[in-house]
C-alpha cells in the first residue's frame, strides 16, 4: 500500500473528493467502505423481513434521497453517502453505484435491474495503477431519465433530462437531453417526440 501522494498534504478521502489521485486502499476509506457495506446489507436484510423501519438504513446510507424514493435490494455502493436520488425515482435491483465521485440521479427516474453507475478512473500507465492509485469523475442522470436493464454508465458523463438508455447499453460520453440512445458504446438513436405519446 502507498501512505502518500509525494508534496500533497491531503489525506486520500479529500484528494479523493477532489476528484485528483489518491490511493485506493487507504485505511479511513476501507472503514467507510465497510460502514456502507453493513449499511446496505441492513437494509436488504430489514427489507426482506418486511420491516417497514427499514427505510431508515436507506436514509442513513445514501447521501441525499428525495421523497417517495424506491430503491429494491440489494444496492452496492462503495460509500453511498456521495450518491443523490431525486424524489419518485424507482430504482429496481441490484444497482451497482460506485460513488467515488458524485452520483446525481434526478427526480422520476427508471433504473433498470442491473445498473452500473461507475465514476472510478484508473491509470493506464501500469506503475501508478500498481500503486493503487485512482480517481473519479462525477456522473449526472438528469430528470425523468430511463436506463434499461444492465445499462453501464462510466466515469464523467452527463445524460440529460428525459432520455432512454437501451438495456445493455454502456454510455461512455455524454447523452443530450431527450433522445433514445443504445448500443456499445451508446449512440443516439432518435429524438423523442410526439409519436412517443402513444
Amino acid at each position: 500500500m502507498v501512505e502518500e501522494i509525494p508534496a500533497d498534504t491531503r489525506t486520500n478521502r479529500e484528494r479523493m473528493l477532489a476528484g485528483d489521485p489518491y490511493v485506493g486502499d487507504d485505511p479511513e476509506l476501507a472503514a467507510l467502505s465497510a460502514r456502507a457495506a453493513r449499511l446496505a446489507d441492513l437494509y436488504r436484510r430489514q427489507t426482506l423481513a418486511g420491516d417497514p423501519a427499514a427505510n431508515g438504513w436507506l436514509h442513513d446510507l445514501i447521501g441525499d434521497l428525495g421523497e417517495g424514493v424506491v430503491v429494491r435490494p440489494p444496492l452496492h455502493v462503495d460509500f453511498g453517502a456521495h450518491i443523490t436520488i431525486g424524489p419518485r425515482t424507482f430504482v429496481n435491483f441490484n444497482l451497482t453505484a460506485l460513488d467515488v465521485a458524485p452520483i446525481t440521479i434526478g427526480a422520476d427516474c427508471q433504473i433498470g435491474p442491473h445498473v452500473q453507475l461507475l465514476t472510478p478512473t484508473h491509470p493506464i500507465d501500469p506503475e501508478p495503477r500498481r500503486a493503487k492509485l485512482e480517481s473519479a469523475e462525477p456522473i449526472t442522470i438528469g430528470d425523468n431519465v430511463w436506463l434499461g436493464g444492465g445499462v453501464i454508465v462510466c466515469p464523467g458523463v452527463t445524460i440529460g433530462d428525459n432520455s432512454v438508455i437501451g438495456a445493455g447499453s454502456v454510455v461512455t460520453r455524454d447523452i443530450p437531453a431527450d433522445v433514445v440512445a443504445v448500443g456499445n458504446p451508446a449512440r443516439v438513436l432518435r429524438s423523442i417526440g410526439g409519436d412517443d405519446a402513444d
